[in-house]
């Protein structure tokens, strides 16, 4: 690759490489406050889909350790987006040592919440909002839990704004760092948000979840209690290693849906849903 940078998240190293300088600039200034990575777990490539694609309508192809050959290119005025998806892309299909969860994760005086849900529920604007709180952000993308201690490990990646939620977690942190506005992507408007200071100081810093939410975004509130059989299953939907891991996977997503109690909520705006979650957490 002609243009590279590496840096860490958490538990992971990346090192992110690109036929274009542009994308690897973004990244470089976006994550200017996390460590490099020492050694890179993981390798991303954002490559030209052909060679002239690199200067004619470019074309960008994520490549890396693992790779979906059918996965359709983006244009270069979504590299940012292409270099993100190609990190989660990685950890995803070659995360081995800890069971991953699609999931939203805060902390607060050591313990942590898990809100889990498909797209759109507003994980990451929940989570944005929470942290505006005085919840430390942990990751919104992948929850990872340890298979022995049962402690998730921070992945504070850029949190991923998509539409009605860009303009709710700017009003609630006006005076956070936020990458370029990525209009016409397939999940629509997107915008990359830095974690905060204490986020990124804090990455190496697990806590134990005390606490599961399923929410749903776009209805009357709502508050229903989950039998643990229920979280199961839809944890183990939300898993991408849950099968990899065996023996190991099923025993920690048992252990975290017997122990840990879980709550489908409904909520109609941001403001509701931060009061849902502080009433939950009062009961704990």
């Amino acid at each position: 690759m002609r243009h590279v940078c590496s840096l860490r998240i958490g538990p992971v190293g990346f090192r992110v490489g690109s036929d274009w300088a542009t994308p690897i600039a973004m990244l470089a200034d976006l994550y200017r406050d996390y460590p490099q990575a020492d050694i890179a777990d993981f390798t991303v490539r954002l490559e030209a889909t052909r060679p002239w694609r690199r200067w004619i309508r470019p074309s960008v192809r994520i490549g890396g350790d693992y790779m979906l050959p059918e996965a359709a290119p983006l244009p270069l005025a979504h590299a940012l987006l292409a270099a993100e998806m190609g990190m989660n892309l990685q950890v995803a299909l070659g995360s081995q040592r800890c069971l991953l969860l699609h999931a939203a994760a805060v902390e607060r005086d050591g313990r942590a919440l898990l809100i889990s849900g498909q797209s759109g529920a507003g994980k990451s604007t929940l989570a944005t909002l929470l942290a505006a709180r005085g919840w430390r952000f942990m990751g919104d993308e992948f929850a990872m839990l340890d298979p022995d201690s049962g402690e998730v490990f921070a992945f504070p990646r850029l949190v991923s704004l998509k539409n009605e939620g860009i303009a709710a977690a700017i009003a609630a942190l006006p005076k956070a760092r936020l990458g370029p506005e990525l209009a016409g992507t397939p999940k629509g408007t997107i915008r990359h948000l830095v974690p905060d200071a204490h986020a990124i100081a804090a990455m190496d810093d697990p806590a134990m979840p005390v606490l599961l939410l399923f929410p749903r975004f776009g209805a009357a509130p709502a508050v229903r209690s989950m039998p643990a059989s229920e979280a199961f299953v839809r944890l183990t939907h939300a898993s991408t290693n849950y099968v990899a891991l065996a023996e190991r996977g099923f025993a920690c997503l048992t252990a975290l849906a017997r122990d840990v109690p879980a709550y489908a909520i409904d909520y109609p705006d941001g403001v509701a849903a931060v009061d849902q979650v502080e009433a939950l957490w009062r009961t704990l």
